[in-house]
């Protein structure tokens, strides 16, 4: 399966499994905002095909970039940073994942990112789907407070709302998303109507 294939296929994995839509009741966001769609990735990022799609979409984004690993906050990038680092690995290309802890453990060694990581290295921040972009500057804030350097931004979805892409782009100058709203909108209306 080439590039476009497997991003045709993960899109319609995305319809299927994680987008919903509703007029009454509308859902709530962690914002707090409500809203009549929904995506949650979990259903999608953890299943096997999902994962294998995912990985080999994002590494072929981030191949030439000269990053050494991949993360973000838990749990929305767990999946996916994993899924990059053992395509990389198929794909002689290894890159490795971390996860950014929500909250700082308070034992041992008190880090607020997990993985074999080390100060300097050109990282790759991951979030499942932007909305205001919140949890996104926190994983990269926390990757530079470890002395990572950051150099993009990839995510699976871009809700294309409440300044989020815009948000982010303040921290990080290269966010990428493999969707937007409006993508993923377009094919939902596509297979309702056929």
């Amino acid at each position: 399966m080439n590039h476009s294939e497997m991003k045709a296929r993960l899109a319609h994995m995305i319809v299927e499994r994680t987008f919903r839509y509703r007029d009454d009741p509308p859902f709530t966001l962690v914002s707090g905002k409500q809203s009549n769609f929904y995506f949650n990735c979990k259903p999608t990022t953890l299943d096997p095909e999902g994962m294998n799609l995912i990985g080999n979409i994002m590494f072929d984004m981030l191949e030439d970039s000269g990053i050494s690993a991949v993360g973000g906050l838990t749990l929305g990038a767990d999946p996916m940073a994993n899924a990059v680092s053992v395509i990389s690995y198929q794909r002689s290309h290894p890159i490795k994942a971390f996860i950014v802890r929500k909250d700082t453990k308070e034992h041992g060694t008190r880090s607020a990112i997990e993985g074999n990581i080390i100060k300097g290295e050109k990282v790759a921040v991951l979030d499942d789907v932007i909305t205001t972009g919140k949890s996104t500057i926190i994983a990269i804030e926390k990757a530079r407070e470890a002395g990572l350097i950051v150099d993009c931004v990839i995510t699976l979805i871009d809700r294309e709302e409440e300044n989020g892409r815009e948000n982010i782009e303040q921290y990080v100058k290269r966010v990428e998303s493999i969707f937007t709203r409006t993508d993923i909108m377009g094919l939902y209306e596509q297979e309702r109507d056929e």
